[in-house]
């Protein structure tokens, strides 16, 4: 998210440090936060930090905002270095103020500890809940946003496990209604599924708009200057 010139990250997960160079090539981003240790994640986060380690000199830690977990990840892959020369951690679930932003991370079912994330600037509020399995917490996480990134899942024999922890489409519809959300965007997408399906299927348990996740997909929210 960009927001007045401030530069917040949501999870970093497989190929999206390529992405964020594309948009903000010096990489001089604000804070990360990450939702969980899963590599889907979080895994790029290691390549943020190489470019700061051996690219930055001097300056003040980047606050990266995450669950227990992420780092000891991270950290795997770096066992020469102490990730926090460059990271200034701050554990979730809790709220902080960030930059612009009141942030509040809330624990959601996961196979890890996990916690969805909710930002408030100047009367806009964007969720976003990681991964996660149904629960009510969600419709807290959402409530009234303007946008709400839901994982979309659809995994084949999900909905019949004991335990849940992940959503279907038409399951992120029904959080996004009960939460009073704005407009929903399905993101989390299984390898190999139909995202029009995806769609359709989330549509018909919430009456607003209804995204897709696409790279480089721009959404305004706000003002033209957000």
């Amino acid at each position: 998210m960009d927001w007045d010139g401030y530069r917040l990250v949501l999870d970093l997960g497989y190929a999206t440090l390529p992405r964020l160079l594309t948009h903000w090539p010096d990489g001089a981003v604000d804070a990360v936060v990450i939702t969980h240790e899963h590599p889907d994640h979080c895994i790029d986060l290691h390549g943020l930090f190489r470019m700061r380690f051996y690219g930055h000199s001097g300056g003040p830690r980047l606050p990266l905002y995450c669950p227990p977990g992420v780092l000891d990840r991270i950290s795997g892959l770096e066992p020469d270095v102490d990730l926090h020369a460059v990271f200034e951690v701050h554990p979730l679930p809790g709220s902080y103020r960030v930059g612009p932003f009141d942030l509040t991370g809330l624990s959601l079912p996961h196979y890890v500890p996990n916690a969805g994330i909710r930002l408030q600037a100047d009367g806009i509020t964007v969720a976003y809940s990681g991964d996660t399995g149904p629960t009510p917490v969600l419709a807290e996480l959402g409530r009234e946003a303007d946008l709400f990134i839901v994982e979309a899942t659809d995994r084949d024999g999900e909905t019949g496990r004991p335990t849940r922890n992940l959503l279907t489409s038409t399951e992120a519809g029904h959080w996004a209604r009960r939460a009073g959300a704005r407009r929903l965007m399905l993101t989390h997408f299984w390898p190999g599924n139909d995202r029009a399906a995806s769609l359709a299927a989330a549509q018909l348990a919430f009456d607003g708009d209804v995204l897709a996740a696409e790279e480089d997909l721009v959404v305004m929210l706000g003002t033209p200057d957000h």
